[in-house]
C-alpha cells in the first residue's frame, strides 16, 4: 500500500479518473476480441466496472440495474437512481436512464416491464447498429431473454468477456486492494485482542462489521467467524456459540473499499495451543506457503494446485466435497474472479499465470484432537520475477489470546 486513503494536491494517489477510463478500455478491448456488437451487464459488478457507478447493495439482486456497452460507444447506464446519477456522475450524466424491470417477477405480469426492457434494449441496439451481432449478456431473468429472443437478438454469454477484461488488474486496482487489506489487517488486531472465554462467534463479526465500515469500507459482504468444533468440518458462515478456553477460532474477513474486496482467513487459539492444533497449522501453512512459492509469471494453475495435499489426505470422500478447502481465486471487484485454482480441475485444466493478476490462496487442516480447524488465506499480486504478498496480519505461528500468559491479552 503506496498511498493514504484521501487524496492530496501534493502527492499522487489512487487516480480514479485514470481508474474508470483503463477499465472501460478493458472490457472494450474484451468485447472485441469475443466478436460482440455489444455487451448487456446486470451483474453489478461488472456494471461498476464499465461505468464507474454504484447504488445501494438492496438493489444488487433485483435485476432492475443494467448497463449497455455497444460497440465503437460509450456506456449507457440504466439505474433506479437516475436523477442521482445525473447530479453526481458528469462522466455518465448524458446516457443514464431510468430502470424497472420486473423486479425478477414480482410486478404484475401484465404490465409489461420485461416487454419494455426488451423494447429499450432492441432500441439502442439498432441506435448503434449492432442488432445483428452476437450479444454478451452475464446474468439475465428468464424472461427477459426470452423476450429478446422474440425480437431476434443473439444472445451470447458475456462473462467471459468480462472475466477477462478483469483478470489482470491495474496499478489503482492494486493500490486499492492493498488498501482493502490493510484495513482488515487492523481488524484482526481488534478480533485478537477481543477473543477471550464467553465472547460470541458474532460478536467477532459485530467488532469486524464496526471497525471496517469505520474505516470507509463500503460493503462488509460477510464474515466467517467460527470456533472449536464448528470449525470440523467447516461450516463457511458464524453462529451465536460462546469460545471456550482452548479452542481453536478462526475467521475470514470479506469487504470492499471502493468496490475493491478482500477475503482473508486467520486463525487464533482462546488460550495456549494444543500439540494437536500446533501441527494442524503448521501443515495449513506449509501447503499455504508453498503453493505461494510457485506464484510467478509463466508458471501454471497446476503448480500451484499440486502443493496441496488430496481430498482423501484429509479424510474426504473426494475433491468435490473438499472444494474450496485447498483453493484459490481471483480477487478485485467480486471476491471470486478469475482464476480459479483446485486441485478438482487445475491439475488437468492448466491456466497460465500472468503478471497483474491478484488472487487469494487458501488452506485448511482439521486437528487431529476433533478440537477444531486451522484455515489460513494471502492474497498476492503477481508480480514480473514472482509474488506480493499483500494481507500483513502475522501468520508464522497459531497466535494465542485470551488468558492471562498468552500472546495477546
Amino acid at each position: 500500500m503506496k498511498y493514504g486513503q484521501n487524496g492530496f494536491d501534493f502527492e499522487q494517489g489512487v487516480d480514479y479518473a485514470r481508474l474508470r477510463r483503463d477499465r472501460l478500455e478493458r472490457a472494450r478491448e474484451q468485447m472485441k476480441k469475443y466478436g460482440l456488437g455489444a455487451l448487456i451487464c446486470y451483474d453489478f459488478d461488472n456494471i461498476r466496472y464499465i461505468t464507474g457507478t454504484h447504488v445501494g447493495e438492496w438493489c444488487r439482486n433485483k435485476m432492475n440495474r443494467y448497463c449497455i456497452l455497444p460497440e465503437g460507444a460509450d456506456p449507457l447506464l440504466f439505474d433506479p437512481a437516475t436523477p442521482s446519477k445525473r447530479d453526481r456522475n458528469p462522466w455518465i450524466a448524458d446516457r443514464v436512464h431510468p430502470a424497472v424491470g420486473s423486479m425478477r417477477g414480482a410486478i404484475p405480469q401484465d404490465a409489461r416491464m420485461v416487454e419494455d426492457v426488451a423494447d429499450d434494449i432492441e432500441r439502442w441496439l439498432k441506435e448503434y447498429g449492432v442488432e445483428d451481432k452476437p450479444i454478451g449478456m452475464d446474468i439475465v431473468d428468464i424472461p427477459l431473454i426470452r423476450e429478446l429472443e422474440k425480437r431476434n437478438i443473439q444472445i451470447v454469454d458475456g462473462q467471459q468477456a468480462m472475466l477477462d477484461a478483469r483478470i489482470i488488474k491495474t496499478p489503482d486496482e492494486i493500490e486499492l486492494l492493498k488498501t482493502a487489506a490493510a484495513m482488515v489487517d487492523a481488524t484482526y488486531e481488534k478480533i485478537a485482542r477481543a477473543i477471550r472465554p464467553g465472547v460470541k462467534e458474532n460478536d467477532l463479526v459485530a467488532i469486524a462489521n464496526y471497525e471496517l465500515y469505520s474505516m470507509g469500507s463500503d460493503l462488509v459482504e460477510c464474515i466467517n467467524s467460527i470456533a472449536g468444533p464448528r470449525g470440523i468440518p467447516h461450516s463457511h458462515t458464524f453462529s451465536n456459540r460462546m469460545i471456550r478456553p482452548g479452542e481453536i477460532v478462526y475467521l475470514d474477513i470479506m469487504h470492499s473499499y471502493n468496490g475493491y474486496r478482500t477475503c482473508y482467513y486467520r486463525t487464533f487459539v482462546c488460550g495456549k495451543p494444543t500439540k494437536a492444533q500446533e501441527k494442524a497449522y503448521e501443515k495449513a501453512l506449509k501447503w499455504l506457503y508453498d503453493s505461494i512459492k510457485a506464484v510467478k509469471p509463466g508458471a501454471t494453475s497446476a503448480d500451484i494446485a499440486k502443493c496441496w495435499p488430496s481430498a482423501e489426505e484429509l479424510g474426504f470422500r473426494n475433491e468435490k466435497e473438499a472444494y474450496l478447502l485447498q483453493f484459490a481465486h481471483g480477487i478485485g471487484m467480486s471476491i471470486w474472479e478469475k482464476p480459479i485454482i483446485s486441485r478438482l480441475f487445475s491439475l488437468d485444466h492448466p491456466f497460465e499465470i500472468k503478471e497483474g493478476m491478484v488472487f487469494a490462496l487458501e488452506t485448511y487442516c482439521p486437528s487431529e484432537d476433533g478440537t477444531g480447524g486451522a484455515r489460513i488465506e494471502e492474497e498476492v499480486v503477481v508480480t514480473k520475477d514472482g509474488c506480493e504478498v499483500i494481507t500483513k496480519y502475522p501468520v508464522e505461528e497459531l497466535i494465542s489470546c485470551g488468558l492471562p500468559g498468552c500472546m495477546v491479552y
